[in-house]
């Protein structure tokens, strides 16, 4: 996929500046090392015009990855709000993903650096995972001790992880796997939450072990406001194969149902399924189609 051409503009350190002249310092620690942090939202074509879905929220979790790391973060979150619809505009885009990374300057030794930089770069971009329901495996991967990494922080090393635990199940012909953590129960899926179906219940894996994903707190709001019952468990690999039903959750794929876990395949049809609704419901709030508030 291309996610850029001559004409393409990114918002970099204050300035608009064509993507194809931004240049990469070659001595930074987020080139050598993974020392950096970045978000990930997603803007909307709506009848209100084009909306960033939870920008605020986005952009305070990407301060606080920062902080977790020690990267420096200077910037103001409304001014840099801003500058994504500004961009989304120069770009011409009204449906996009939406990409702020922060990156740190010259550092060769194993410090935190005093200097950080901002890039902010937007393309059209379907849901990630696609449409269809998804084949996922158990990986052998796991996820980060929480111990030895901050993660509840969305750093850029840290998806060494994911990349390992998706080429996995890609070549083992899976769509997506899902990871265990240290204690052997059944956390995320490699950058997205894990929700299952059973008995006309929900259940999420707790904080603690998995990233604390923004559409994954919208999930359980939507859950509460259509009094579905939302329970967070720590979830073994046998709640797993014993669900009506599963789902995934996050900004880059949205909601997505699970088709079958490994060998298993749910029971209960997609279309029939709590998950299907809150999916249904996740689409109209996305797109201001319902009366909720959209925080811009």
């Amino acid at each position: 996929m291309k996610y850029y051409n001559q004409d393409t503009l990114i918002y970099l350190n204050g300035e608009f500046v064509k993507a194809s002249n931004a240049g990469v310092d070659m001595f930074g620690q987020s080139l050598h090392y993974g020392y950096g942090a970045f978000e990930g939202l997603r803007a909307y074509s709506t009848h209100n015009g084009t909306r960033i879905f939870k920008a605020e929220e986005h952009f305070e979790r990407l301060k606080h990855s920062c902080k977790a790391i020690g990267l420096p973060y200077q910037w103001d979150n409304r001014v840099l709000i801003e500058k994504a619809y500004e961009l989304l505009e120069i770009n011409n885009l009204r449906s996009a993903y939406i990409r702020p990374l922060i990156y740190s300057g010259s550092n060769m030794h194993l410090t935190a650096s005093d200097t950080a930089n901002i890039m902010i770069a937007a393309w059209e971009w379907g849901p990630y995972l696609g449409q269809n329901l998804l084949k996922v495996n158990i990986s052998r991967i796991e996820r980060p001790n929480p111990k030895s990494f901050p993660i509840d922080a969305k750093v850029s090393g840290q998806y060494i992880n994911s990349i390992l635990a998706t080429s996995d199940a890609i070549q083992k012909g899976f769509d997506e796997a899902l990871l265990l953590d240290q204690d052997g129960f059944v956390a995320q899926a490699s950058s997205e939450n894990l929700f299952i179906e059973k008995d006309f219940k929900i259940y999420t894996s707790p904080l603690g072990n998995i990233f604390p994903g923004i559409t994954r707190e919208t999930v359980i709001d939507i859950c509460k406001s259509l009094n579905f019952d939302i329970i967070e468990k720590r979830i073994t690999i046998k709640d797993i194969y014993n669900a009506d039903s599963a789902f995934l959750s996050g900004t880059a794929a949205g909601i997505i149902g699970i088709k079958q876990v490994d060998d298993i395949i749910f029971s209960e049809e997609w279309e029939d399924s709590i998950g299907a609704s809150i999916q249904r419901k996740y689409k109209n709030l996305v797109l201001e189609q319902e009366n909720y508030e959209v925080i811009i």
